[in-house]
């Protein structure tokens, strides 16, 4: 049987052990944090952050802070050996998987937040999701301290807050954005994936398929924003989409509502952002487009 080459630590302790003689060795390291259930969406995060660091740390933490009461927590797809499989394929270096206990331990009281772009898309629907997500993302990088941190393009709104988080707490990690994976009939890679029918994954590939449209309309001034929007989303539950919870534009660096700078000539790039149910499977997606004032 063939040995593992990736590394498997579960405590902080030996991973910040690990991370030290890395660093005073004057390697650098990159992490990418995920929940598990792995598939080519993050092997492809793998290979990118592969190319700007000596070591790469892939976390495994199905977070509990970031699951409402109603979410999917206890039934969250977890498939350790096969990723671990998968991590080893693609040269992983370590696998930092902990126990709940490690990251919250007896006594924890700590919530990190950040406020104004943590506002609307999915919070709306998911409140206290984000005070979930930046806090286990600040333990994970303290615990780990890397030099670089990649998120997929697909949580948009999860990698804008994360990069802010970084940046006000002047954390010594550069927070990169990785480019959005999508399957061979254009459906954004997600873990959730598994979860949809073959007749739901059907109806989930009008998502991409409205998004394009949307761009297309807008870019080529057929339709406003208004009404292309509002066409998309009436679009999408007709096509059986069981509900639309956001279908919005907004700007791309900061994520505000679209504004225009007087005398502005130049197109502005913005972000085209949904979140759909389809069955039971909450999915989300996003794209580029350029909006011409």
């Amino acid at each position: 049987m063939k040995r593992l080459s990736v590394q498997i630590i579960r405590t902080k302790k030996e991973l910040r052990t690990q991370i030290t003689e890395w660093h005073m060795k004057g390697l650098k390291v990159g992490m990418v944090p995920t929940m598990g259930a792995l598939h080519h969406g993050h092997l492809s995060l793998i290979r990118e952050i592969q190319k700007h660091v000596d070591k790469v740390v892939v976390s495994i933490f199905v977070n509990p802070m970031q699951f409402g009461p109603h979410e999917d927590f206890d039934k969250y797809p977890r498939s350790e050996t096969a990723d671990i499989k998968k991590l080893d394929q693609v040269g992983t270096d370590l696998l930092y998987a902990p126990e709940v206990g490690e990251i919250y331990p007896d006594g924890f009281l700590t919530t990190v937040s950040v406020t104004k772009i943590t506002e609307g898309l999915c919070a709306a629907k998911r409140p206290g999701h984000f005070d979930g997500v930046t806090t286990v993302v600040t333990k994970l990088l303290l615990q780990c301290l890397p030099d670089v941190a990649l998120f997929g393009e697909k949580d948009f709104q999860q990698y804008t807050v994360l990069k802010q988080m970084a940046k006000d707490l002047d954390m010594p990690t550069e927070v990169m954005c990785g480019r959005l994976i999508r399957d061979d009939d254009g459906l954004a890679t997600s873990s959730r994936n598994v979860y949809l029918t073959p007749e739901e994954r059907q109806i989930a590939l009008e998502i991409p398929k409205t998004l394009k449209q949307i761009i297309s309309e807008i870019e080529d001034g057929t339709q406003t924003i208004e009404e292309s929007l509002e066409k998309g989303t009436q679009h999408l539950l007709d096509s059986g989409v069981k509900e639309v919870q956001y279908l919005e534009i907004r700007q791309s660096d900061n994520l505000e509502p679209l504004t225009r700078t007087f005398g502005e000539t130049s197109p502005l790039l913005a972000r085209i952002l949904v979140a759909a149910v389809v069955g039971k499977t909450r999915l989300i997606d996003n794209m580029p487009i350029k909006i011409f004032f």
